[in-house]
């Protein structure tokens, strides 16, 4: 078995197929087939079942694929650090985030870090969704993500950094506005505006209103992120339940209020890594200086 096998295997896992695993890879269908077949040889059971459509892991495959995915991010990592120390560079940071991270939790820190790290290079990967941070993260190459945290992932470790209380946006003349609070009851007879669909933070929000026995809301707009679904309130399109992120209070909004959900848990997010004592010094050092940012501390 060598790291060639288990990388070429790993391939095809993700890419489904045999064919398509070998377009990645540069190389043919043939040769990817021969790796397969020899781990399957010195493993003695099947690690893929053929199908008419391509190729899927069978049980076996899949713990493979696992210990293999995880071995090999973290040899990656390893081999990055080396490159790195040879060079005798500050190297490069490369973090995943979503479409409003930046903006909202990471811009006065992306100065700081840059003013005191001029060496190093920030390489910035937009997801759509905690999930593909995720995703993402278990690729070579990749540093940091950072998400809404949600369930314990094997194989990824989460930092919490900041809880954000949830708020309800609504135009200056709704007749919610004046209140200092709206109670979860009240968002049964609203229709608001969708969070990202798929999202952290709107599965998040409907676990929490139906544990507090909140009916899910009719909603006739989705958004891709938070920023919309505060400008599409703002607007006067609808309602939107959304977690109350830094900088938005600071901005000159005279059309939109943010009055507090207390009821709702907040939404917590932070970092995710492979392993924190695998990472560079330029990567511990940026997310240090993020998450003071955010905390103050």
């Amino acid at each position: 078995m060598t790291l060639d096998d288990l990388r070429v295997f790993v391939a095809v896992c993700r890419a489904g197929s045999l064919s398509a695993a070998a377009r990645e890879l540069g190389c043919t269908q043939s040769a990817v087939s021969q790796h397969v077949r020899r781990l399957e040889r010195e493993v003695g059971v099947g690690l893929v079942e053929r199908q008419s459509r391509g190729v899927l892991p069978t049980r076996a495959g899949r713990v493979l694929r696992q210990a293999a995915e995880e071995g090999m991010s973290g040899l990656d990592l390893a081999l990055r650090r080396l490159a790195e120390i040879a060079r005798g560079d500050g190297g490069v940071v490369r973090i995943a985030t979503g479409s409003v991270t930046v903006r909202h939790f990471m811009a006065a820190a992306v100065a700081e870090f840059r003013r005191l790290h001029p060496r190093v290079s920030l390489e910035f990967r937009t997801e759509s969704s905690s999930r593909g941070c995720f995703d993402a993260l278990r690729e070579p190459g990749l540093d940091l993500a950072w998400v809404t945290l949600g369930a314990p992932l094997r194989g990824i470790e989460q930092r919490p950094v900041v809880r954000l209380p949830w708020v309800l946006a609504v135009p200056v003349d709704d007749e919610l506005a004046g209140r200092e609070r709206v109670e979860a009851v009240d968002l049964a007879g609203l229709r608001l505006i969708g969070l990202p669909e798929g999202s952290t933070s709107r599965a998040q929000l409907e676990a929490s209103c139906a544990e507090l026995g909140i009916p899910a809301a009719a909603s006739d707009t989705s958004v891709a992120d938070w920023d919309t679904a505060i400008l599409l309130a703002e607007l006067g399109v609808g309602h939107a339940v959304v977690p109350d992120l830094p900088g938005w209070r600071a901005d000159e909004r005279p059309g939109l209020r943010l009055v507090p959900v207390p009821e709702l848990p907040p939404l917590t997010v932070g970092w995710a890594v492979r392993r924190w004592d695998t990472l560079s010094p330029s990567a511990h050092a940026f997310a240090d200086t993020v998450t003071r940012h955010n905390t103050g501390s």
